[in-house]
């Protein structure tokens, strides 16, 4: 989608693990990062003629949907989302998604589930341009010893965010 006189809304969430930018377009979510995080995306969109308000879209919905999460009252999200990357990270965001709630995945087993066995690294680099943290949600990826790895928001905020799927931890 070309962002070109495109209008997106923008709004802060405050949430147990700090502020996250919320940005979305008429057509779903486009953004969810920690405020401190940078992201080249939204200076991009800018510059591709977007103008940003203050507002809503869907950045309600999804605000109560990271609510009810962080409440541990919601597992799987629905909030319609506005994902823009190349064919390649769309694909691999979309595999994510298909990570339940409560596991983890290696970045050689989403490789492997989108039919590219050897990619690992091209996901792992996908998964860090990940524009959705949580909701799609890179953070159940970790590396091939189990070790939590490379996480743009933080690992302090992968660890908390896997221990609350696991009920190790209870953010709210």
């Amino acid at each position: 989608m070309t962002t070109t006189e495109e209008t997106l809304y923008y709004y802060r969430y405050e949430s147990p693990l700090g502020t996250y930018v919320l940005v979305s377009s008429n057509e779903g979510l486009a953004c969810v990062k920690p405020e401190e995080q940078s992201f080249p995306d939204l200076d991009k969109w800018e510059r591709e003629g977007a103008r940003f308000e203050e507002g809503d879209a869907y950045n309600a919905q999804a605000a109560a949907q990271l609510d009810a999460y962080f409440a541990g009252e919601l597992t799987d999200f629905d909030v319609p989302l506005d994902m823009r990357g190349t064919p390649f990270q769309r694909r691999v965001w979309e595999e994510l998604r298909n990570i339940p709630y409560g596991e983890t995945w290696s970045y050689g087993q989403v490789a492997a589930a989108i039919g590219r066995p050897s990619a690992s690294r091209a996901v792992g680099s996908a998964n860090g341009s990940n524009p959705v943290s949580i909701i799609v949600p890179c953070h159940r990826v970790i590396g091939s010893s189990g070790k939590l790895v490379g996480y743009g928001g933080g690992l302090h905020r992968k660890d908390a965010l896997l221990a609350l799927e696991t009920g190790a931890q209870r953010l709210l």
